[in-house]
């Protein structure tokens, strides 16, 4: 039986990692900056580069063992390590804001927009060219983009394959914020630092009604936040503000 590798499927992995560190981890009090680095592959998202974003190093091992298990192979990757980071950015309590300063294409672009904030600068590229290579949405694009610019306009992206610059992303409602290219990191940094400053139940509380509330009915959302709302009043952090703006 032959045996399909992941190194024939998308080259070797390992020669691909070398001594390089691909994701740099800045720390600085309660948030994180993580950087993708590989700059002579615009960061593309290879399998050790995937690999080290989930804080594992697995990417050598065979994507498909036997023949017989054919493209599942290929949808278990798509779901374990694409799929796997994208669910961690939306589901986990903690706030994503993405700072988008290049080219940000297929599942690049799919992890950028699962966060709870986007920034572009002026070197922005938005790169939607799935049909014009034969692929289509990714990794939850579909569902991301036509919450944020409705059917027709995320039709006209795909289709079209035209690319977008951080004016363009601000202009049509993609991104939150157009910031000078030199500042991106430091903008980034001001809004980690204005979320942490927010009682630490607030984030926890509030992204996951968020994210819920374009598929829910009015009558389950205000169902929610009713359940929700009460235990908010209890806290010591709602207590204080009330009496410093009395005060």
């Amino acid at each position: 039986m032959t045996t399909l590798s992941y190194d024939q499927l998308i080259g070797d992995a390992t020669a691909q990692a070398g001594d390089t560190e691909l994701v740099l981890v800045e720390r600085d009090r309660s948030h994180a900056v993580v950087t993708m680095n590989d700059p002579p592959t615009l960061n593309a998202l290879s399998a050790p580069l995937t690999s080290d974003l989930r804080m594992r190093r697995d990417s050598a091992q065979p994507l498909i063992h036997e023949s017989d298990e054919g493209a599942t192979a290929i949808w278990r990757w798509i779901r374990m390590q694409f799929g796997g980071i994208a669910k961690l950015i939306t589901r986990t309590d903690k706030a994503f804001v993405a700072a988008v300063g290049g080219p940000a294409a297929g599942v690049g672009l799919a992890f950028a927009l699962g966060c709870d904030l986007i920034l572009v600068s002026e070197r922005a590229q938005i790169v939607p060219a799935f049909g014009r290579i034969g692929l289509i949405p990714e990794v939850g694009t579909s569902w991301l983009l036509t919450r944020r610019l409705g059917y027709q306009k995320t039709f006209e992206l795909f289709a079209a394959g035209r690319h977008l610059n951080g004016e363009d992303a601000a202009r049509i409602g993609l991104a939150n914020e157009l910031v000078a290219h030199e500042r991106l990191i430091d903008t980034a940094r001001d809004w980690a630092e204005r979320i942490d400053a927010l009682p630490s139940h607030v984030v926890p509380m509030m992204k996951p009604l968020l994210r819920n509330a374009a598929d829910m009915t009015w009558e389950q959302a205000i169902a929610m936040e009713e359940f929700a709302e009460p235990m908010t009043f209890t806290t010591r952090a709602h207590r204080d503000a009330v009496a410093a703006l009395l005060a």
